[in-house]
């Protein structure tokens, strides 16, 4: 009787790993063309020359990793770091009390506020950046409300400000949304059980809402610095070339010093920083 058992038991397992292999296909082919092979070209690349002419020469060498460190190249990253981790900062004191009130919101209006949070998403990120622009100048709205009360005009363009500005518009949706999904996951009765205990709202917020919602916090701040560390068109825009940050630079190095092996060593640097801060927060979310 056993072997008649097993038989059917072996082809529904066999049925089952040939499904999830044909439903992984797809994403296992997208990930390996357009995420790992280029990814393992940039990886070759490093460990060759630059053309007199740019392009690459193949010749075996390590001084593009010797160049990671020249002063220039580490204030560029410093900068960038910078920058980044003061967007991520603002988008979270932003983005945890929205997303707290979104939560304690009646159920009906919750939808009207999530489509509000993503409804800039539905608009072209470069017409959006052109509107800051227009705000921000010289002669925009924001001046001339300053200059109204006597505080302008200010140079609000073309600086590091404006740089934060443009990164905390663009990415604070992706700050909300996680803190969001944590804050309505937890279940109210904590809450009450903490009133019912005596606690304040302020300090069953501080010892139970926040350190629950810290996996939440740990992933909104990843989706927001990590895009905002590489990002290279709102430093150009809203800081007029004046702010590098690593994405104009690796930018840069491909399309217009044509420095092919500088600019896979430097975007690999960039893969790893963001490869420690995963670890960083998949450890932090554990700890949580």
């Amino acid at each position: 009787m056993s072997p008649v058992r097993t038989r059917p038991a072996t082809a529904l397992r066999g049925r089952r790993r040939l499904g999830a292999f044909v439903f992984l296909t797809p994403g296992l082919a997208y990930l390996v063309v357009l995420l790992l092979v280029p990814l393992a070209l940039v990886l070759s690349y490093v460990f060759f020359q630059r053309g007199r002419f740019g392009g690459v020469v193949y010749e075996f060498t390590t001084e593009n990793f010797s160049r990671l460190i020249d002063p220039l190249y580490l204030r560029v990253l410093g900068q960038s770091l910078e920058i980044a981790a003061l967007a991520t900062l603002i988008a979270l004191a932003l983005g945890y009390p929205t997303a707290y009130l979104i939560a304690r919101l009646p159920r009906k209006w919750k939808t009207v506020a999530l489509v509000a949070i993503v409804l800039p998403f539905w608009t072209n990120f470069i017409i959006r950046m052109y509107a800051w622009i227009i705000l921000l100048n010289g002669p925009g709205l924001v001046n001339s409300a300053l200059k109204s009360l006597g505080l302008g005009p200010l140079e609000l363009l073309y600086n590091k400000g404006a740089i934060v500005v443009g990164l905390v518009y663009s990415y604070l949706p992706l700050m909300v949304l996680p803190l969001y999904a944590a804050i309505e996951r937890l279940d109210p009765q904590l809450r009450e059980a903490s009133a019912n205990l005596g606690a304040s709202r302020l300090t069953t917020f501080r010892k139970v809402t926040l350190p629950l919602t810290v996996p939440g916090v740990m992933t909104g701040c990843l989706f927001v610095f990590v895009p905002s560390f590489g990002n290279f068109v709102i430093p150009e825009m809203l800081g007029g070339g004046k702010s590098i940050m690593v994405g104009n630079l690796i930018r840069t190095e491909f399309l217009k010093a044509r420095d092919w092996p500088f600019g896979s060593a430097l975007t690999l640097a960039l893969v790893a920083v963001l490869i420690v801060l995963l670890l960083v927060q998949a450890w932090a979310a554990r700890r949580a």
